[in-house]
């Protein structure tokens, strides 16, 4: 469920995504509040789970992955069991960075990150082949990143526009 965010909420969420190190005094006096009431607001969107944690980000290919690997994968059955078996076996590949339960013609979308195709291989004969249920696997190699972004909008009313 949505929230209703005002001005202010909706700067110091913008500021905070851009930089998650930034200081309460530079934060407040972004947003032209005080200090406290400023730490308030943000200890606000903390406990109300708006602002879900702080993250560094990492360049993938300065620490070896530089390849993205989007994969489609379908599974022999979609009862609720096999869906829980699979997604919990997905969370502990640790080249596996996103996955999502999708319509269409597969059931999951995984991103994958490697170090180049034979890393992928290993990854793809090791780990997702063996995921319980998988019945069908096709991957895509991304040939390079055209968009990238980790701030997401936020609106006056906490809900996408009708433009």
């Amino acid at each position: 469920m949505s929230q209703t965010f005002d001005r202010i909420d909706r700067n110091i969420l913008s500021a905070l995504q851009r930089d998650g190190r930034m200081s309460n005094v530079t934060l407040a006096e972004a947003v032209h509040l005080s200090e406290s009431a400023c730490l308030r607001r943000v200890r606000q969107l903390e406990e109300t789970g708006v602002i879900a944690g702080y993250v560094m980000l990492v360049d993938q290919p300065s620490v070896g992955y530089p390849s993205d690997v989007f994969v489609q994968i379908s599974l022999n059955r979609q009862q609720g069991e096999d869906l829980e078996r699979f997604e919990q076996a997905v969370a502990e590949v640790p080249e596996i960075m996103e996955c999502y339960l999708m319509t269409g013609e597969c059931d999951y979308l995984v991103r994958v990150i490697a170090a180049d195709a034979r890393d992928f291989e290993r990854i793809h004969t090791q780990h997702l082949t063996r995921l319980p249920g998988v019945a069908r696997v096709h991957s895509s190699f991304a040939l390079r990143k055209v968009v990238k972004k980790t701030e997401v909008p936020v609106r006056d009313s906490g809900t996408p526009s009708t433009r």
